[in-house]
């Protein structure tokens, strides 16, 4: 046989290879074996059976259901079906162990104790207005000669302030003297009115005893310190004249001082009239002030959310001055113990404040919570939560985002929306 009758044989055979297979392709087709689709539709039957459909949703609006498959009315997609084994208890999401690992899952746990801790507020120094005096005219008169010139000049009790000119005064130490010698013995008792007169009008008794001793009415009356402090207010100048009731002058006392401190108004109240307070200044490096509560103001400043705490604080030394910025650390009386979560647990979305717990090994659920005050990084929790509960302390925002395709965390709303599993 030569070579081109072998080759046109073999083109032959291969032809009619091909045309019996395409032939048995086509009988297949059209007597398709029976016990195979048996087997498929058993298992698929079987798969069904295991996960119910409970309904049918879009994953950008988890919280639209619907009955049956479709398209979605909302997006260009078809709804996905929710199974009954992919919905964990009510309210809650599952999360595999390797989502929690990606999305950095920490958790902590709630705790009943006593939380005892040192507050420090930064606050200012003011004058205690308990130790405050005014040097006033009970009369009208005039200023002869001003010794005390300037405001926050110190003065010491006992010291001049000024001499003072006052047409009553005059008056009134005249009658005094004529009846200061008087010999008869009605005279003792319109002495005694006399010099209580004096005393009514505004005379100090120093220079009462200076006009006995000269039994001569002076030109001029000096005015003297009652106390020891510095200059507040200086309301006459040299010269000058006033008029009755005129405030010639003001004294504020150092030897005590107020601390106006500025609390978070959520812990104002914890600190009662009488907590020991310890107070430093950067001017007085390493001394420390001893104080105590005096009262905390009713009042909340609007822009930072704090109550003015009033410290009186004992200044002898008068280190402390008005004005200067200080450290005031309150020592926190012990309470009955209480709830305590990591702050950081505590989702606050504005309406309600949401901690979300782990229910059981990978399933999460959002509690709403009453809360309490905030100390030292924990929050004190009153409702909601229970001792030895586990909690999630990072990563609640991102097991909502992961939710959100499917559905929401609950929508952090409680309506027990159910969500499926997480996975990486």
């Amino acid at each position: 046989m030569t070579t081109t009758k072998w080759s046109a044989t073999v083109v032959v055979f291969a032809l009619l290879g091909a045309m019996a297979g395409y032939g048995w392709g086509q009988y297949k087709q059209a007597h398709p074996d029976k016990r195979g689709i048996a087997a498929q539709t058993a298992s698929s039957s079987a798969v069904e059976a295991d996960r119910r459909v409970l309904y049918w949703h879009d994953p950008m609006k988890p919280e639209v259901k619907f009955d049956k498959p479709g398209k979605s009315p909302f997006m260009d997609m078809q709804l996905v079906p929710v199974y009954d084994n992919d919905a964990p208890s009510e309210g809650g999401i599952r999360v595999s162990a390797a989502a929690q690992q990606n999305l950095g899952i920490r958790l902590g746990r709630v705790q009943r104790k006593v939380m005892v801790k040192d507050l420090t507020a930064v606050g200012t120094v003011a004058y205690d207005e308990n130790e405050a005096v005014v040097v006033q005219a009970r009369v009208a008169g005039y200023v002869s000669r001003l010794r005390v010139k300037a405001a926050l000049d110190r003065v010491h009790r006992g010291q001049v302030l000024a001499e003072v000119a006052a047409p009553e005064w005059i008056e009134a130490e005249g009658e005094y003297l004529a009846l200061l010698g008087a010999p008869s013995a009605g005279a003792a008792a319109l002495h005694d009115a006399a010099r209580a007169r004096l005393l009514v009008l505004g005379i100090p008794d120093a220079a009462i005893a200076e006009l006995e001793k000269t039994r001569a009415v002076p030109e001029a009356t000096p005015l003297y310190a009652p106390d020891d402090g510095v200059i507040a207010e200086l309301g006459v100048r040299e010269g000058a004249s006033f008029t009755a009731g005129s405030p010639l002058f003001r004294i504020n006392g150092l030897s005590t001082v107020w601390i106006n401190a500025q609390v978070p108004e959520s812990v104002a109240e914890r600190f009662s009239p009488g907590s020991v307070v310890a107070t430093r200044s950067i001017s007085w490096p390493g001394q420390v002030f001893a104080g105590h509560v005096v009262a905390a103001l009713p009042q909340i400043d609007a822009m930072t959310r704090t109550r003015i705490v009033r410290i009186a604080v004992n200044n002898r030394d008068e280190r402390l001055t008005p004005g200067m910025f200080v450290q005031s650390t309150f020592q926190d009386r012990a309470e009955t113990p209480q709830l305590w979560v990591p702050s950081e647990a505590v989702i606050v979305t504005g309406t309600r404040n949401v901690v979300i717990t782990q229910r059981n090994a990978g399933s999460f659920a959002a509690v709403d919570v009453t809360t309490g005050s905030e100390l030292n990084g924990e929050t004190a929790i009153l409702a909601g939560l229970t001792a030895g509960d586990s909690v999630v302390l990072s990563g609640q925002f991102l097991i909502d985002s992961e939710a959100s395709l499917k559905s929401t965390l609950a929508r952090l709303s409680g309506t027990g929306a159910d969500v499926p599993e997480v996975r990486p």
